[in-house]
C-alpha cells in the first residue's frame, strides 16, 4: 500500500517561514541565480524550470542597464553550472540556459512595475476591472499596491497588484527608433 507523504512528518508554520520544510527546486535555483547575478553586477530578473523530469529546462533571466551580453550570459552560465553540479540536487539531466529578458520582458513583481513607469505593457488580470481582463496601454504609476495604467480601450484604470496574473513590456516603436536614430547620429560623430 503507497504511503501518502503529506501526512509523514509534521508541518510547523511560523509567520512566513516554513519550519521543518526543504525549499523547492524552483526556490533554491532561485536563492542560486539571484546570488550568482548580484555578485556579477546584474539584475536577476527571473528564473523558469520546464520540461519533465527527463528533459529539464532551467532558464535564468539577467539584465543590467544597457542591456546584458554574450559574456555576462556565459559568466553567470558558468557559474550556475559550476554551483549546481556541487550542490547536486536537482534529480536528473538538465539544460541551463542563461539569457537577457528580452525587450517584451516579463514583469514579475511590483518593483518592476515601478521600475518600468511610463512604458507600454501588456497585462492580465485574474478578476475583471469594468468587464475586462486584458490591457494594453501605458504604466502610469506605483501607488501602494495599486498599479495606475492608462489602457487603449479604457482609459486609466487601478487596479491591485495582486490581480495580475501576467504582464510584459511591449515594443514602443516610436521610442526604438529615436534611439536608433541616436546611436546613428553618435556613431557618424566618431
Amino acid at each position: 500500500m503507497g504511503r501518502n507523504l503529506w501526512v509523514s512528518r509534521p508541518l510547523f508554520i511560523l509567520g512566513n517561514s516554513r519550519v521543518g520544510m526543504k525549499p523547492s527546486l524552483n526556490e533554491r535555483i532561485r536563492e542560486i541565480a539571484v546570488r550568482v547575478a548580484e555578485e556579477n553586477g546584474l539584475e536577476f530578473v527571473h528564473a523558469q524550470i520546464a520540461g519533465t523530469s527527463k528533459n529539464l529546462t532551467i532558464s535564468i533571466f539577467i539584465d543590467k542597464p544597457g542591456g546584458v551580453t554574450h559574456e555576462d550570459c556565459a559568466n553567470v552560465s558558468r557559474v550556475l553550472d559550476d554551483i549546481l553540479e556541487v550542490e547536486d540536487f536537482i534529480p536528473s539531466a538538465y539544460l541551463l540556459e542563461v539569457s537577457s529578458p528580452g525587450i517584451e520582458r516579463g514583469l514579475y513583481s511590483r518593483k518592476d512595475f515601478e521600475k518600468f513607469v511610463g512604458s507600454l505593457a501588456k497585462v492580465k488580470t485574474g478578476i475583471a476591472i469594468n468587464g475586462q481582463r486584458n490591457f494594453r496601454g501605458r504604466i502610469n504609476a506605483v501607488e501602494e499596491d495599486e498599479i495606475v495604467f492608462d489602457d487603449k480601450t479604457s482609459g486609466t484604470i487601478r487596479f491591485s497588484y495582486s490581480a495580475v496574473v501576467k504582464a510584459n513590456l511591449e515594443v514602443d516603436l516610436n521610442e526604438e527608433l529615436k534611439r536608433s536614430e541616436k546611436r546613428k547620429t553618435e556613431s557618424e560623430k566618431q
